[in-house]
């Protein structure tokens, strides 16, 4: 395995469903902890309505807060030209865009049909392209939708394609409501890669029934190399009742470092924004790696001081 790329998704996809809004303050220290870890690639928040999505109002002021930082990448989510020019705005050099596999999903998500999705996409792409902005593309409900049930590898495959196609240089195919299962997810992917290049595909596992790491082994072995993954195990949505958070960064990077595969993240420091960033949402993280792990760190760290001390 040549390279693994994480992208970080804690700070917009983890954070939108939560009852209990973060601060843009809590949100910066957030990030930068996950920077100090040794994450490269995170989601830093979105350009949506507050009315609709209350947990990212502020979103602008948390990326312009963070600033540019040689090397490392903060994409923001827009919905529509509003929230692209909005990212613009705030100095975003990528953006993301989401579109669903599922008519009816896409219609509770984004007020819209499939179609009519795109239509709104050309007009971002068009922006992006002009101000020399990379863009994303999402795919949501690929393995299951809570309003259709299982969804056609035709519609999932068509929807990718057309993403890849209007421009996005990436195409995250997301378990929505965490239904896949490893042959599935596998199947899933080898459809897409009929139409969409397999360096260009990314795994958006969430892990409703426990099943995202085997469903990442699974694509990992199937070329797949990049993998988008919450802190703590934070995320759902708004939209999409009983689906439950994504696959733990932490535990993803402790699969990966447990067969070889260097990530280049700081498990410890991980652990410790899981935890930190859970006792500010007023819980305990989803993911128990975390408090393992964030737990040993702190009292090797104490007795170290204590040590020096003597």
């Amino acid at each position: 395995m040549n390279s693994i790329r994480l992208v970080e998704v804690g700070p917009r996809d983890g954070l939108q469903n939560e009852s209990r809004p973060l601060s843009v303050e809590d949100r910066v220290q957030m990030i930068e902890g996950l920077i100090d870890a040794g994450l490269r690639t995170i989601e830093a928040g979105s350009f949506v309505s507050p009315k609709w999505v209350p947990q990212m109002a502020g979103s602008g002021d948390v990326f312009v807060s963070l600033g540019q930082r040689k090397g490392i990448n903060l994409p923001m989510l827009v919905p529509n030209l509003k929230g692209f020019e909005a990212a613009r705005d705030a100095g975003a050099e990528e953006i993301a865009i989401f579109a669903s596999a599922s008519e009816s999903f896409s219609q509770k998500n984004i007020n819209c049909s499939i179609d009519e999705s795109f239509e709104r996409f050309r007009a971002v792409l068009d922006g992006a392209r002009k101000a020399g902005m990379r863009v994303r593309g999402y795919v949501s409900c690929v393995l299951g939708c809570p309003y259709e049930g299982e969804i056609p590898l035709s519609s999932v495959v068509s929807v990718a394609s057309r993403l890849y196609d209007i421009g996005c240089y990436e195409i995250s195919l997301g378990d929505t409501i965490g239904v896949g299962t490893p042959r599935a997810a596998v199947a899933m992917v080898r459809a897409v890669e009929e139409e969409v290049p397999i360096g260009a595909i990314a795994l958006h596992e969430h892990n409703t029934y426990g099943q995202a790491l085997a469903n990442i082994l699974a694509c990992l072995e199937a070329g797949v190399t990049v993998f988008d993954a919450s802190v703590g195990g934070l995320g759902g949505c708004p939209y999409a009742k009983g689906a439950t958070g994504n696959v733990a960064t932490e535990e993803l990077v402790f699969m990966l470092e447990g067969m070889g595969i260097r990530t280049g993240v700081d498990l410890p420091k991980l652990c410790r924004v899981a935890v930190q960033t859970a006792a500010k949402l007023g819980r305990d993280p989803v993911s128990s790696i975390s408090k393992i792990i964030a737990t040993r760190a702190i009292s090797i760290q104490t007795e170290t001081m204590c040590a020096a001390a003597d």
